[in-house]
């Protein structure tokens, strides 16, 4: 007996096995998806192994819950499977949209202290980020776990499947996600990160002002390369001045992002 026949023979003694296998399927895709683009679980510092683990165990446990009535015909499962990590993936990444308007903020800090030139490695896109773009994503990803950001990723996910069934053959992406919304806060990226970059540009600003100044009323004095030893130090103190501040801002601005679903 080969493996094919074993599992219809499995599915003849029990069968509701032949259904909570193709929901398993469908569910896995979907939770594939969701753990692709997703705030935390996307970052690749997480090894693969824990990643497919976490993934298993949440498609058991929502089956468990689930218990879904699954009617299959034979040209639906591969399509059933790729809208599945289609619709997974759309939540995990309007999830990641709410940290890129703090990662913008951050690059024009970053490039108003003078610090272009320092760049390091992400390995969660693999590419080249800004010390302050490092240093504020992960800050923001500690502000988004504290306040239960995750908790309303995974409600979305969870209420996806009442919106959109498992063999559903068209996404309904209106009652998905607030659409409207998603648009303003997705336009509204540049403005974020001047909300959250103004006081370290103010701040900048006013100091190219008095070296232009310095500049004018005493040529001889070297004004750029006083402006390297000078930018940097005083982003910095107004760094830390402020951050209480925009630890504030990244709240409410995080808080704002459960109206989306």
């Amino acid at each position: 007996m080969n493996g094919m026949d074993f599992i219809n023979e499995l599915v003849k003694i029990f069968p509701a096995l032949d259904n909570y296998l193709v929901a398993g399927i469908l569910i896995f895709s979907r939770v594939m998806g969701f753990t692709r683009w997703a705030p935390v679980l996307n970052r690749k510092e997480i090894p693969g192994m824990s990643k497919l683990a976490f993934v298993l165990i949440l498609t058991i446990t929502i089956t468990m819950i689930l218990k879904p009535e699954v009617t299959l015909t034979n040209d639906s499962l591969l399509l059933s499977i790729v809208l599945n990590f289609v619709v997974g993936g759309l939540i995990g990444y309007i999830a990641q949209v709410i940290l890129v308007a703090i990662e913008a903020g951050a690059d024009m800090i970053n490039m108003q202290m003078g610090l272009s030139s320092a760049m390091v490695l992400d390995p969660t896109t693999s590419s080249q980020v800004s010390i302050m773009g490092k240093m504020f994503s992960l800050f923001a990803l500690i502000i988004f776990i504290d306040i239960g950001g995750f908790y309303w990723v995974m409600r979305a996910f969870m209420r996806s499947f009442e919106i959109f069934p498992m063999m559903a053959m068209a996404i309904p992406l209106e009652q998905i996600i607030n659409v409207d919304y998603l648009i303003k806060i997705s336009s509204n990226v540049l403005y974020m990160g001047l909300q959250i970059a103004s006081p370290v540009l103010l701040a900048t600003l006013g100091q190219d002002i008095i070296l232009g100044v310095i500049s004018k009323t005493a040529p001889q004095v070297n004004v750029f390369q006083l402006s390297f030893l000078f930018k940097p130090v005083l982003g910095a103190a107004i760094m830390v001045w402020i951050l209480p501040m925009i630890f504030d801002v990244i709240q409410s601005y995080f808080t704002s992002y459960a109206n989306i679903f």
